[in-house]
């Protein structure tokens, strides 16, 4: 075992699915390990490794953090990368939830790590779970679209192959490392909308936590995001009535989602197409601006 992941102990564990999120470029809005931090709280997670940060990040582009204990102790926060153990009785097999940030080194010998370690563990199935900015309202439903790389997979479970090329981040990289050592995985991507892509999206979390659900055939509570998403839209909304061109282009998303058939969703895929217009749009200052942002 490498000396960079460190065990606690090791869970006892019966069928397990291995869910992760990370925090940065495939985390629009959030919503990813916003939806990943709400499931180990749902289902009383309980720490049992980590991986050590000091080889994989650059700590002056992603820096720790100090915090005060009880106002006088200076403590230091280190990226981290934490794997949490549940049982959930709804979904009838053990979980395993790996919450971290997108590291900056070695994203190769990282990958490797966790695919090595998730195999030892017994896992039959790795879900990642990520968000993207895309032309969406904030007042619908967050979009879910699914993809997998195994053929077989894909047919199983109703989802779509992914011919997206173009940049990537960690999740595409780790869905490689899985491939490669014939682990299946499945990809879940909720679109946010890309005009508050700072505010922290419930209804995506949301989102992906219903379709997680029905992946893997059981239920998972989502009453608590629920009413976080409605206020999450009355934020919005004030602060979209106060811009007179953002609330007409908000007005035209919500058109054209009404009239979207639901079968033609957006890929996975043309998300991420869409996350790459979108951001050498803002390079060259033609995107529309975020309402939050201003």
């Amino acid at each position: 075992m490498p000396s960079e992941l460190r065990v606690v102990h090791r869970p006892r564990l019966s069928e397990p699915v291995l869910i992760t999120a990370f925090r940065g470029w495939n985390d629009g809005g959030q919503g990813a390990s916003l939806a990943a931090g709400y499931l180990a709280r749902q289902w009383q997670a309980e720490r049992f490794a980590d991986i050590d940060p000091e080889e994989f990040f650059d700590f002056q582009a992603t820096r720790p953090t100090v915090s005060l204990e009880e106002g006088m102790t200076r403590r230091i926060e280190w990226p981290e990368t934490v794997f949490y153990a549940a049982r959930p009785r709804e979904l009838g097999r053990d979980v395993i939830l790996m919450l971290g940030i997108e590291p900056n080194l070695r994203w190769r010998t990282y990958c490797g790590y966790v695919v090595d370690f998730a195999r030892e563990l017994g896992v039959e199935l790795v879900v990642t779970l990520g968000a993207l900015l895309a032309d969406v309202p904030h007042t619908r439903a967050s979009p879910v679209t699914g993809s997998a790389t195994d053929p077989e997979l894909v047919e199983r479970l109703g989802l779509s192959a992914s011919r997206y090329e173009g940049p990537t981040g960690i999740v595409g990289v780790l869905h490689d490392a899985c491939r490669k050592a014939e682990l299946p995985s499945v990809s879940l991507w909720a679109a946010v909308p890309h005009y508050v892509q700072l505010t922290p999206s419930p209804r995506a979390a949301q989102a992906l936590c219903e379709r997680l659900a029905t992946l893997l055939g059981g239920q998972i509570d989502v009453a608590e995001l629920r009413r976080a998403g409605r206020g999450y839209v009355e934020q919005v909304s004030e602060a979209v009535a106060a811009d007179a061109e953002t609330a007409a282009y908000v007005e035209e998303l919500e058109q054209r989602t009404d009239e979207l058939d639901p079968s033609a969703l957006p890929s996975g895929d043309a998300l991420a197409a869409e996350l790459t217009r979108y951001l050498r749009e803002r390079e060259r200052g033609d995107a529309p601006d975020a309402a939050t942002d201003q």
